[in-house]
C-alpha cells in the first residue's frame, strides 16, 4: 500500500487517505464501533449499498465540471475498482458501485492524481456545490457564477466548521433568474444579480426536499460577491451549533429555521461575525476569464448523409451560447448511466476537438461546451458513433430517476425500471411531446426525494401497497410542481397511490387529458385550473387493488415477485456514539487544533478546539444518560448537570468558557488561550471519568 501513498503530491490529501486506511484497519480490528465508522467513511464519499460487502463511491465533481484528463481518470478508477458503469447524480456527482472497502484508500489516491476528491461527498457535511450547467455560456446570465461556486467549494472543503454537522447541507448557484440550479430547495441558494454596477447574489435560505419539502426563505435580495463566503460561514456555524443531532428527520436547516424563526436565526448568524476569519473575502476569478481554448487538432470537414436527423438533433440538443459563434451540446443520458468505453472516447473528443471541458447536469445529462458552430457536423458524426445523439435533452422524455432498489438501502420500489418504461411510452406514443421542455418527470425510489419527484410537474415516488396478505410495488403520483424562477418554485401535490405496473397508464391518462383540455395553457396553469381532485378522480380506477394480476407483483426491471426490503439509510449518517469513542475524538480534535495553530491557521484551530470542548462534554452527558440533541443543548446541559451540580469545577460556567468563540476575533493570542483551556478542560473530564468508573 505504501507505493500508492507516495505518489500523492498534495501532503494534505496524502494524510487524509492514510488516515482513512488506518480507520478501516481499526474498524476491521474491532477498535471502532460500526455506527461510528459509518459516519467516518460517509464523510469520505464511501456509502454502503443494498448489496452486502460492497460500497458505492460518490466522486465529488463541483458544479459538474470535468476536464478530459479527469474524466479519463474516473474511467480508469471505475474499470480498476468497480464495474465500468458511471452514474451521474442529481447533484452533478459521479457514483460507481460494487467497490471493496479495503480498496477505497487506493481508489482515492488514484483520483487525487488528477485533483479529484471524495471528501464530503456524503455524510453530515456540505455536499457537492451544484451549479447551472450553462454557467459561463448562458445567454441570460448577468455574469459567470462558476468562479464563485468554485471559490466557496474550495473554502469549505476540509473546513472544520462543516465536518460533523447534524445533517447534510446543500448549496447551489444558478446562472440566471431562471434558477435552473433550484435555489428554492437548497439550504443556501445563490442567484446572480448586478446592482449599481456591482456583482452580487440574491440568497435563498433553508429550502429542502425529502419527505417534508420546504420552500427556502429569502436571506437577502443582494449580497456583494466579496460577502458570500462570510455569509455562508455564519449560516453554517449557527446550523452546526444549534441544529438537531439526535432526531434525524428533524435535523435539516429548514427545521431549525422553523423552530427559531427567521429573525432569531439571522440574529445568531450576526452574532458569529466577530468570530469569522474574514469579514470580506475576494474570490479570484482570473482562472475563469481567459479566452476559449482552441482545439488541439484541426477539426475534419464532414458531410452529413441524413440531414433531416442532423437538423432535428440541432433543434433539440444544441444550445446557443452567449459567446458569438459558439454553441453547447446537450447529451441525453438515459437514467444518468454511461460506460467507461464511451466515456474515454468522449474525453478524447473534447480534448482534441473541443475546449477540454464538459459538465454533468442536474438532470443527469452531459453538456459539451464551447464548440464552434462550424464544427457541429463533425461533433454530430462522432457523438452518433457513441450513441449520444438521442433527441429530447431536458424534455419531458428526459426523465430523472435515483438508483432506487437497484443499489440503495432505502429504495422501496424501482425508479430506474419505471423511468425506462415511461421514456419508452413517450417516445413511441407521444412523438408530439419530443421537444416539450415545459413538463419534467422525476422519480424517486423512496420519500427522501433523491430523484426530486416532489418538485416536478409530474412526479412518482416508490412505495408499497397491500393487497390482502400480499404486498405489491406501488407509485405515488404527484402533480403540479415546478420552477417559477428568481428563487421561487412550487412543490407537487400528492394525488394518488397506484400499483407500479399502472404507472405508464397513469402517464397516458394525464397527457391525454392535457392535450384534450389544456386549450393551449401551460401544464401548471392547466393543473391549477382543473384542481387536484379532478386528477384524483380520473386516476382513481388505477388505484383499485381488488383486480391485481400476477404481473402487478413484479416491479419494473425485475423478474421475481416484489419483496419490500428497506435497509438502514446512510443519507443522514445516523450515529450511535460511545463514550470512549467520543472522548478519543475530542482529544484528537484538540491535538489537531494544536497542529493547525503551529500552521498559523488560527480560526480553524479555534473551531477544532470548540469541537473538542463539545465532544468531550457530550461524552460525559451520554454516560449520565442526558440528552445531547444539539451543540447548544450540550453546553447548557453540561452546566446544569456537572457545573451547577458541583461535580466538576471549571472556575466559570461551561457556556462562558465555550462561547468565547464568538466573543473574540480569531487572533493568535486568543487561539493559544482557547486551545490551552480546551486541554485543561479535557484533563479535568478524563480525571472525572476515571474516578467515576472506579466507583462503578
Amino acid at each position: 500500500m505504501e507505493s500508492f501513498r507516495t505518489e500523492i503530491e498534495n501532503p494534505i490529501v496524502q494524510k487524509e487517505i492514510i488516515d482513512l486506511e488506518k480507520k478501516i484497519h481499526l474498524f476491521q480490528g474491532g477498535k471502532i464501533d460500526d455506527e461510528r465508522f459509518r459516519s467516518l467513511r460517509l464523510a469520505r464519499g464511501i456509502y454502503g449499498q443494498r448489496q452486502e460487502g460492497v460500497q458505492m463511491i460518490r466522486i465529488k465533481i463541483p458544479y459538474g465540471k470535468v476536464t478530459s484528463e479527469q474524466l479519463k481518470r474516473i474511467t480508469q478508477v471505475s474499470d480498476k475498482y468497480s464495474t465500468g458503469r458511471l452514474h451521474i447524480t442529481t447533484r452533478q456527482d459521479i457514483q460507481i458501485h460494487y467497490v471493496s472497502l479495503d480498496r477505497t484508500p487506493e481508489l482515492w489516491a488514484d483520483l487525487a492524481k488528477d485533483d479529484i476528491t471524495l471528501r464530503e461527498a456524503c455524510g453530515n457535511t456540505v455536499r457537492n456545490i451544484t451549479g447551472s450547467e450553462l454557467a459561463g455560456v448562458d445567454v441570460d446570465e448577468p455574469f459567470d457564477v462558476t468562479p464563485y461556486a468554485h471559490g466557496l467549494f474550495q473554502y469549505l472543503l476540509r473546513n472544520p466548521i462543516c465536518q460533523e454537522m447534524g445533517r447534510k447541507f446543500k448549496i447551489s448557484f444558478s446562472s440566471s433568474e431562471k434558477d435552473t440550479a433550484l435555489s428554492y430547495l437548497h439550504d443556501l441558494g445563490f442567484i446572480p444579480k448586478i446592482v449599481d454596477g456591482q456583482k452580487g447574489f440574491k440568497i435563498m435560505l433553508g429550502g429542502g426536499l425529502g419527505s417534508q419539502p420546504a420552500h427556502a426563505e429569502l436571506l437577502s435580495e443582494f449580497v456583494p460577491v466579496n460577502q458570500i463566503i462570510p455569509t455562508a460561514e455564519g449560516v453554517i456555524r449557527v446550523f452546526d451549533r444549534y441544529g438537531e443531532r439526535a432526531k434525524r428527520l428533524k435535523a435539516r436547516l429548514k427545521f431549525l429555521i422553523k423552530d427559531l424563526g427567521r429573525e432569531e436565526f439571522l440574529r445568531l448568524v450576526d452574532e458569529e461575525k466577530k468570530a469569522l476569519p474574514f469579514h470580506s473575502y475576494e474570490i479570484d476569478t482570473t482562472a475563469f476569464e481567459g479566452p476559449i481554448a482552441e482545439p488541439l487538432l484541426e477539426v475534419p470537414s464532414v458531410t452529413i448523409d441524413d440531414t433531416a436527423a442532423y437538423e432535428a438533433w440541432k433543434a433539440a440538443n444544441v444550445i446557443a451560447q452567449k459567446q458569438a459563434g459558439y454553441v453547447a451540446i446537450g447529451v441525453k443520458v438515459l437514467l444518468g448511466d454511461f460506460y467507461t468505453d464511451k466515456a474515454r472516447l468522449l474525453a478524447d473528443l473534447i480534448k482534441n476537438y473541443g475546449a477540454n471541458e464538459l459538465r454533468f447536469s442536474l438532470r443527469q445529462n452531459i453538456v459539451i461546451r464551447n464548440i464552434k458552430e462550424e464544427n457541429l457536423p463533425f461533433f454530430y458524426q462522432e457523438l452518433a458513433k457513441l450513441d449520444m445523439v438521442s433527441l429530447g435533452y431536458n424534455t419531458i422524455g428526459d426523465i430523472t430517476a435515483c438508483p432506487g432498489t437497484d443499489t440503495c438501502n432505502l429504495g422501496i420500489a424501482s425508479s430506474t425500471g419505471i423511468a425506462d418504461e415511461l421514456e419508452r411510452v413517450i417516445k413511441a406514443e407521444y412523438p408530439q411531446f419530443v421537444n416539450n421542455q415545459e413538463i419534467a418527470i422525476k422519480i424517486s425510489g423512496c420519500m427522501n426525494a433523491c430523484g426530486q419527484h416532489n418538485m416536478a410537474e409530474i412526479g412518482f415516488q416508490g412505495m408499497s401497497i397491500n393487497a390482502g396478505k400480499l404486498v405489491a410495488p406501488a407509485l405515488q403520483v404527484l402533480l403540479g410542481g415546478g420552477i417559477l424562477g428568481n428563487g421561487n418554485g412550487r412543490f407537487a401535490d400528492k394525488v394518488i397511490k397506484i400499483p407500479s405496473r399502472r404507472g405508464p397508464e397513469a402517464l397516458r391518462l394525464i397527457l391525454n387529458d392535457f392535450e384534450a383540455n389544456a386549450n393551449g395553457a401551460k401544464f401548471l396553469d392547466y393543473y391549477d385550473a382543473q384542481g387536484e381532485k379532478y386528477f384524483y378522480e380520473f386516476l382513481k380506477p388505477l388505484a383499485d387493488v381488488t383486480n391485481l394480476t400476477e404481473e402487478d407483483f413484479i416491479d419494473w426491471g425485475n423478474a421475481d415477485n416484489y419483496v419490500k426490503a428497506v435497509g438502514v439509510g446512510e443519507c443522514a449518517g445516523v450515529v450511535i456514539d460511545l463514550v470512549a469513542t467520543l472522548l478519543y475524538e475530542a482529544k484528537d480534535k484538540i491535538t489537531s487544533a494544536e497542529e493547525l495553530f503551529e500552521e498559523q491557521k488560527w480560526s480553524d484551530a479555534i473551531y477544532l478546539a470548540y469541537a473538542g470542548f463539545v465532544n468531550a462534554a457530550k461524552a460525559l452527558l451520554l454516560a449520565d444518560k442526558q440528552k445531547t440533541n444539539t451543540h447548544a443543548g450540550i453546553i447548557d446541559s453540561f452546566d446544569t448537570v456537572f457545573v451547577e451540580g458541583n461535580k466538576i469545577d471549571l472556575g466559570t460556567t461551561f457556556s462562558e468558557l465555550v462561547y468565547q468563540i464568538n466573543k473574540n476575533e480569531p487572533t493568535e493570542a486568543f487561539a493559544k488561550q482557547y486551545i490551552q483551556e480546551a486541554i485543561s478542560f479535557f484533563e479535568k473530564l478524563e480525571a472525572y471519568r476515571a474516578a467515576d468508573l472506579a466507583k462503578a
